[in-house]
């Protein structure tokens, strides 16, 4: 069986705690910190992915990683400054040296980073599993948070990407072992 990884995008204090605030972030951080502790618990890597940018800047309190989550002193973090968790950045080559095959995915932005990590991932053929109620956005102009995950939860599910089918499955499942990818 191939290695599996959790990547947590852009959970970060200033995107989940800022003006104007993340959809359901208490709720979203409380799913992530579950979904941490059974990636733990299957023996899974936890990989923190970490935005900066202008209005993001390196060593900000906004750019830190949610000071609520639970992470250890020895799990990767990757910086990046794109919404593709993949380019310009050592993420292939970290999940390509540990084997890593399978990516469970949670964060910020459900509408941003989160979408094109996945997509991307599901392109380079990583088998990806998009945790439903472990990633959030905000209120759009055109469209509330709650419809963004919505929405972005049924498209990945539907997304056509020839033999590798985006799996998108609520955490319970993967609690109950419905998990194999």
């Amino acid at each position: 069986m191939s290695a599996t990884a959790l990547l947590v995008i852009d959970f970060q204090y200033g995107l989940i705690e800022l003006a104007p605030r993340a959809t359901r972030g208490a709720e979203t951080l409380a799913s992530i910190n579950r979904l941490i502790a059974h990636a733990r618990a299957c023996g899974h890597r936890v990989l923190f992915i970490q935005h900066h940018e202008a209005d993001l800047p390196r060593d900000s309190e906004a750019w830190q990683l949610h000071p609520g989550l639970q992470r250890q002193p020895d799990d990767p973090v990757i910086e990046k400054t794109a919404a593709d968790s993949f380019l310009n950045t050592s993420l292939r080559q970290y999940l390509d040296s540990e084997e890593i095959e399978n990516l469970w995915v949670g964060g910020y932005a459900s509408d941003f980073c989160v979408d094109t990590t996945v997509r991307r991932a599901a392109s380079l053929g990583y088998a990806v599993t998009v945790v439903a109620d472990a990633h959030t956005s905000k209120d759009r102009p055109h469209a509330s948070g709650e419809t963004l995950v919505a929405h972005l939860n049924w498209l990945w599910a539907n997304l056509a990407v020839p033999g590798n089918a985006i799996r998108v499955l609520p955490l319970a499942a993967l609690q109950s072992g419905d998990d194999a990818a």
